[in-house]
């Protein structure tokens, strides 16, 4: 049985002038057009192919990989819009469908949204943009410090929300987010907590105790290297304390805190004092 939405490895079973067919087990032969064959290819061979629908909705092959699969979550752009839904660039000749019913704000031509890929009721491949259909909002499998892959798609008064390993969904607080993020960006997060409520916190940089003492010295440094004094509050903006200590706000602000119940520093609304030893 072909894998549909998916990468699959199937042989070649039979050759036509107008391509290969490979065995789809239950799912019968599937048509690998000439245009994707592999040069010398086999009878017998095994192919890496992505199976797909065609215009006709039969099962069709292709040695192009798609931007997304099912189960995947990916940034794309609408190529077009019409009275059923939106049409997405995914890599492949037939466009992937967003129903309306599935946009979590309309969709709007030559802009991009990040959605995720699954299987209808009709087993069409199809998108969605409201992802907390989709994906898990809650989790008690994550582990504090847990390294995942994250995937920003929407901005709260709170702060970002990204996808989370393609299968949940997490909050980078404002304060966690040392610069400005974009939609569709991609990169490596951690878990930051897991609420009572399962709820899952996201940070962009690992918690370590070593990590907090070496902010901690590298405060005290940058303090007395500056005459004792810096302009870097609790209130600076998170862009600023980044591009001196390469952190963001929140782990900034909770280092002071520290520094100041050691009576180490006093913080005022204007400014950070090193008290004298």
């Amino acid at each position: 049985m072909a894998d549909l939405g998916r990468i699959n490895r199937l042989s070649v079973v039979k050759q036509v002038d107008f391509g290969v067919f490979l065995d789809g087990g239950v799912d019968g032969n599937i048509l690998l057009p000439k245009r994707y064959v592999p040069k010398d290819c086999e009878l017998g061979q095994q192919l890496k192919v992505f199976i797909y629908l065609d215009s006709e909705d039969q099962l069709i092959a292709t040695t192009e990989m798609p931007k997304i699969m099912v189960g995947q979550c990916a940034y794309l752009k609408v190529k077009d819009v019409n009275k059923i839904g939106a049409f997405l660039d995914w890599g492949l000749s037939k466009d992937l469908f967003v129903p309306f019913k599935e946009q979590a704000k309309r969709m709007e031509e030559g802009k991009s949204y990040v959605v995720y890929a699954y299987l209808d009721s009709s087993e069409r491949i199809v998108a969605s943009s409201r992802l907390d259909r989709h994906l898990y909002e809650e989790s008690r499998y994550f582990k504090a410090n847990q390294e995942v892959d994250l995937m920003v798609y929407a901005k709260t008064a709170m702060g970002y929300k990204a996808v989370v390993n393609n299968n949940h969904i997490g909050l980078i607080f404002r304060d966690e987010a040392f610069k400005p993020l974009r939609f569709g960006q991609q990169f490596k997060g951690y878990i930051k907590s897991i609420r009572e409520d399962g709820k899952i916190d996201l940070s962009l940089q690992r918690r370590t105790q070593k990590g907090r003492d070496e902010l901690t010295d590298k405060i005290l440094q940058y303090l007395k290297a500056n005459g004792g004094t810096s302009t870097l509050t609790d209130k600076s903006p998170p862009d600023e304390i980044y591009n001196v200590f390469n952190v963001s706000k929140g782990n900034y602000k909770k280092a002071l805190g520290s520094l100041y119940k050691e009576r180490k520093i006093v913080i005022t609304p204007e400014r950070i004092t090193l008290v004298e030893e």
